[in-house]
């Protein structure tokens, strides 16, 4: 199926030019379907500028060809090939491994970084990517989170040649699977306190690990294990983690209502014996994990807009066929109004996350930056979700309209990686100087 994709004019134009990138840098009430993004805006030669209300704020302008071009890969194979699959995976939680190989085939895995197999894109490529994957499904965009930004980013940032030699260009096709394990039972926006240890045993230099973490993304499946810990002197250390180590294991989180189509699971770790040769050796204390987060906040606030937009799209489509009383929906000035309050949030929101992209190109970007864009997009998101849902009426809590998979989805997204309020306190800290969170 992906071969056949792979043949298709656009795409493999598409493909070659991100594989080419990472060789040089390599050491209507009618439907059930999801709108068409053909019509894509593109510039024009005639004086007169036209308004696109797909792209209100004109963000295509602003983009380098590079970007469009990684963009509109990425979107052909979101819409060709992830769209047809999720209604069912949803409604089976069921996981594809495939995904993840044919995100790698692409190039889409760890984009931003340069070297052991991957591209090298811009941050705002990155982010292109996660609102093209999560306006088919926030799941997907999960996975493709988890694998780029919060295990291929540590290695990269802080482990050593041999780590990134050994790990990274297979988790840059797919063929490893990587978790990310922080939260713990008891420890989930407060990391400080998490209670995982991992003792040194001088006698065979290796690390005793003991704890649990809980709501990991891919756990169940995952090849390697990306783990927090505390050392003997209490300081945070990363370990990586490899399937089948003894002591390891990683049960399945049963009947999630969200994010159904990637597993969430546990870890659990009793007297997991790993090498010191295992640690991430430039990861101490809580910049190691929070360099990853940060990371996977900045995509995570492109893809819940990317949600967002699909849910107007729909809902558009839905009022200009639905007749009542003779007319349609979209002709009554409520249908209308709700409309132009979903762009324009999204709008603004969209030029923000392309602003910040610009500034973390330049070292320039901070975590509260972060924050801010990750609470403005997944709120935003989630709202203008539940509105588009009200849009369709009783047709809005189907699953073939889509709508109401977002919504259920968006409630996860604007939980994790920092609820909301985590995200004020934070904002918060940085508006009074005072910490009010403990």
């Amino acid at each position: 199926m992906f071969a056949a994709l792979l043949k298709t004019p656009a795409l493999q134009f598409h493909r070659v030019g991100l594989l080419a990138l990472a060789r040089c840098q390599s050491p209507g009430a009618t439907g059930c379907q999801q709108a068409s993004y053909s019509d894509k805006p593109t510039s024009s030669s005639a004086p007169k500028v036209e308004f696109l209300w797909r792209d209100a704020l004109s963000l295509e302008g602003s983009l380098t060809e590079e970007e469009i071009m990684v963009r509109d890969a990425c979107r052909d194979y979101c819409q060709d090939k992830l769209l047809p699959r999720i209604i069912m995976a949803n409604r089976n939680e069921t996981y594809d491994r495939d995904v993840l190989k044919e995100m790698g085939s692409l190039g889409l895995l760890g984009s931003t970084l340069k070297g052991y197999g991957c591209p090298g894109v811009s941050s705002a490529a990155y982010g292109l990517i996660a609102r093209e994957v999560e306006r088919v499904d926030s799941a997907y965009r999960s996975t493709l989170s988890v694998q780029s930004s919060l295990v291929m980013l540590p290695i990269y940032e802080f482990g050593t040649e041999e780590q990134k030699q050994k790990y990274i260009p297979r988790l840059a096709t797919g063929e490893l699977v990587g978790c990310f394990g922080l939260t713990e039972p008891d420890a989930g926006s407060d990391p400080g306190s998490l209670r995982t240890t991992a003792n040194y045993q001088k006698a065979d230099d290796t690390y005793k690990i003991n704890g649990s973490k809980t709501w990991i993304t891919n756990s169940p499946v995952a090849d390697l294990f990306i783990v927090w810990a505390k050392v003997d002197d209490g300081t945070i250390r990363g370990f990586l983690l490899e399937k089948d180590t003894k002591g390891l294991t990683a049960p399945k989180i049963e009947g999630k209502f969200s994010l159904r189509a990637s597993p969430t699971g546990m870890i659990m770790m009793e007297d997991v014996i790993v090498p010191a040769s295992s640690m991430l050796p430039l990861a101490k204390g809580l910049k190691g994990p929070f360099t990853c987060l940060n990371s996977a906040r900045f995509g995570i606030a492109w893809g819940a807009l990317g949600a967002a937009e699909a849910c107007v799209e729909i809902a558009r489509d839905y009022t200009l066929n639905r007749k009542m009383f003779g007319r349609p929906l979209a002709a009554t000035q409520l249908i209308q109004k709700k409309l132009a309050d979903a762009v324009t949030e999204i709008s603004l929101a969209l030029v923000s996350c392309l602003h910040v992209a610009r500034l973390k190109d330049k070292n320039q970007s901070t975590p509260e930056m972060i924050s801010l864009l990750k609470r403005n997009s997944c709120g935003k998101s989630l709202d203008i979700c539940r509105v588009m849902r009200d849009v369709l009426g009783g047709n809005g809590i189907s699953d073939e309209y889509h709508i109401i998979r977002h919504c259920m989805n968006l409630e996860a997204v604007n939980t994790y990686e920092g609820t909301h309020d985590v995200h004020a306190l934070i904002l918060g800290k940085a508006i009074t100087g005072i910490q009010a969170f403990y």
